[in-house]
């Protein structure tokens, strides 16, 4: 199945996905997500958070949002009564920004994920108010995070160090750059990194930028193959978008720095950057 649908497409196969509302607010949390939900939502999706169901204790680690265990990822799915062969279509409101952490998890154990292009902005259907329909739970199997489209503080060092990695930056600019910081504690970037924020992946309608333009895009920064290709943001969510962006634009999968920034400054002896340019590992 493709990676994008449009919502002329969801509209004619509808009954045959399941579709997930992955909406969310990192100042609302889960209970902003909660009531944007029920204040209008595709008709028959279900609501996965990305505090509650798309991330484990940020106390364990690694940074703010680290994946769930894959058994209470699998938990989640049943509760849901998504399970078996059928796909899912996954949308917010945020240009996929949010909905592209539910097609990594999924996509990477295994299962069948596209995203909404255009995101809930597309939608020109009726909606449902209140929670969601009642579903049958299913029994879900857990199935391990991918390693190899994994990447931890170590890889990325090792990588920049040796030249061998291409890390990718997808907050905004001026978060980048060092000038704010809304989350964690120290400002800035980690040296080497360039900035690729995910907007960038987006036309102006919220849509998806066309394959080509994705590539041409990528390969200005020297992005070769997912393979040699790290994404980070904040804490591993809208990396997910650029993981996203990378598959459209054919260059395969690239690894996901799963604690991303807020990962990287827990440890004060790590080196940051700030300013525009990339800087230099050392």
């Amino acid at each position: 199945m493709t990676l994008l649908v449009d919502a002329d497409w969801l509209v004619g196969h509808r009954d045959e996905v399941d579709l997930v509302d992955v909406r969310w607010s990192p100042a609302g949390g889960t209970a902003a997500a909660i009531r944007n939900f029920e204040s209008g939502h595709i008709p028959g999706a279900v609501l996965f958070d990305i505090d509650r169901d798309l991330a484990g204790d940020p106390a364990a680690g690694p940074g703010r949002h680290p994946l769930p265990s894959p058994e209470a990822f699998a938990r989640t799915l049943g509760a849901a009564g998504i399970g078996g062969d059928r796909t899912v279509v996954a949308y917010d409101d945020a240009g996929g920004s949010f909905a592209a952490r539910l097609w990594w998890m999924l996509e990477g154990t295994g299962r069948a994920c596209a995203l909404l292009d255009g995101a809930l902005g597309a939608w020109r259907g009726p909606v449902e108010t209140g929670p969601a329909s009642p579903r049958q739970a299913v029994a879900v199997e857990p199935r391990p995070w991918p390693a190899d489209r994994l990447a931890d503080a170590d890889a990325v060092l090792a990588g920049l160090r040796a030249g061998a990695v291409t890390v990718l930056d997808v907050r905004a600019a001026e978060r980048y750059r060092g000038e704010v910081e809304p989350f964690d504690p120290v400002a800035g970037h980690i040296p080497g990194a360039q900035n690729t924020p995910w907007t960038e992946n987006l036309d102006d309608d919220g849509s998806f930028r066309s394959a080509e333009e994705l590539r041409a895009r990528f390969t200005s920064m020297g992005v070769v193959e997912g393979a040699r290709t790290i994404a980070q943001c904040g804490s591993g969510v809208t990396a997910c978008h650029e993981l996203f962006a990378l598959r459209l634009a054919g260059l395969g999968d690239a690894r996901l720095y799963e604690g991303s920034w807020s990962d990287w400054v827990r440890d004060p002896a790590r080196p940051v950057a700030t300013g525009v340019d990339p800087g230099s590992i050392g």
